[in-house]
């Protein structure tokens, strides 16, 4: 019982994870290239609140339940799925971070050219370019992440 209620947290926090990291990045890029300052502006908003009430926390509860489940089902930290799991997890985790902290940046700049009524600068489309390039390495490695999870290859 344990393992199967520990296997439920884990599939659904890591459903939140990438859901939520998809949904983001869907809407950000749309209102990215609508050029919309307001539409810019409500979608950095919410996606900063989303990688704080959903995304972090589902970072955090993935290798606790992850590390649990192992140890329930007698795997081995040197099991190559595990390795590769955890290298691509860090992976991603290393591309998120300076995410959280583009966002936020992002986040400001779209404020501040909403309330003055002015374009956003050319450092925010800087800092929208390099938001999609860590995307760009966290989503494929994500994607690797749950496809070894799923088959355990030896």
């Amino acid at each position: 019982m344990p393992y199967l209620f520990l296997k439920c947290i884990h599939v659904i926090s890591s459903t939140v994870l990438f859901g939520t990291g998809v949904g983001s990045a869907f809407y950000m890029l749309r209102a990215n290239l609508s050029k919309d300052v307001p539409s810019i502006y409500f979608a950095s908003r919410n996606v900063v609140l989303a990688d704080w009430l959903f995304t972090t926390p589902a970072v955090i509860i993935q290798p606790l339940t992850g590390f649990l489940m192992m140890r329930e089902a007698g795997y081995s930290m040197t099991d190559a799925w595990i390795l590769w799991s955890l290298a691509l997890y860090a992976l991603a985790g290393a591309a998120w971070l300076p995410v959280v902290c583009i966002q936020v940046r992002m986040r400001e700049m779209a404020r501040e050219a909403y309330e003055a009524l002015t374009p956003l600068p050319r450092a925010y489309w800087r800092l929208a370019f390099a938001w999609v390039a860590l995307g760009c390495v966290a989503f494929p490695a994500l994607v690797a992440v749950f496809l070894l999870m799923v088959f355990k290859p030896s």
